[in-house]
């Protein structure tokens, strides 16, 4: 996968991108990621790439012009149109189901926005579509940048050493991850479960199934879905027996309840945060 960056400071998208997985993936090719500046591609003897807006506001606007020079030239490195997205609060909320898609890819080039934004004929001319990674707004698109593009190259082939390493993680497969333990088997009087030291790798995996449960179950019930498994509403009703006396969230698609899962009172959802 190529994945092209166009901003105001590559500088800052390169710090993050150079290091730890993401950069030890460009260093042994599995993985192509340039950072563009924007000032570049401008044809101002001073590289301004920003005016007044139109209609008169606070803020300057980042000119049509530059961002178009560098998405051609990136266009004429590959022999074809990247798929391109513009990172912005306005966008859709980016998640796991996105970052799979995108992993599919050949190319992508990701516009960052700065200062007011962008000339909206820009966004009209390349862009394939808008991205936001939370309702809230930074100085920039680098970081959001940054987010997606890590997020989208540990899923290429080669980045991690076997898809599993991503599979098992929070949002993947719907759920919350499990928790996870090292060495020392003691900490402070807190002691590694038993069923993961014991070798039995069955019970190993329904312990980490049902404790994906649980956690989904306690931070967000919202991406438990509507229809369980016969073996996953069993082990949430173990775990409604387990913490019985607390109070737990509706699951999606109840009324009164899931089918298999009595309704106890509530698990504690203090921790539930809309992102």
């Amino acid at each position: 996968m190529r994945i092209d960056i166009a901003t105001l400071f590559p500088e800052m998208c390169e710090a993050i991108l150079s290091e730890s997985i993401v950069g030890r993936a460009r260093k042994k090719g599995a993985l192509e990621i340039y950072c563009h500046q924007i000032r570049d591609y401008t044809n101002d003897k001073h590289r301004r790439v920003d005016d007044i807006p139109y209609g008169g506001g606070m803020g300057m606007v980042m000119q049509a012009d530059p961002i178009y020079n560098c998405y051609n030239a990136v266009c004429e490195q590959l022999g074809a149109k990247p798929h391109t997205i513009y990172m912005t609060p306005k966008g859709s909320v980016f998640n796991q189901k996105k970052a799979v898609q995108l992993a599919q890819l050949d190319n992508i080039f990701l516009l960052c926005g700065h200062y007011e934004g962008v000339d909206q004929r820009i966004l009209d001319k390349i862009v394939d579509e808008e991205i936001s990674i939370g309702d809230y707004v930074l100085t920039g698109g680098e970081l959001p940048a940054a987010v997606l593009t890590d997020a989208v190259a540990r899923m290429c082939d080669g980045v991690l050493s076997s898809p599993e390493c991503y599979q098992d993680e929070s949002h993947f497969g719907g759920l919350l991850e499990y928790p996870q333990y090292t060495r020392p088997v003691d900490f402070e009087g807190l002691v590694v479960p038993e069923v993961l030291r014991n070798g039995n790798h069955q019970l190993i995996a329904q312990w980490r199934r049902k404790e994906s449960l649980r956690a989904t179950l306690r931070r967000r019930p919202d991406l438990l879905p509507a229809q369980l498994s016969k073996a996953d509403a069993k082990l949430l009703a173990e775990i409604r027996s387990e913490e019985k006396g607390t109070e737990a969230p509706v699951l999606p698609g109840e009324a009164g309840g899931t089918a298999g899962i009595s309704r106890e009172p509530a698990l504690d959802t203090g921790e539930k945060l809309k992102k």
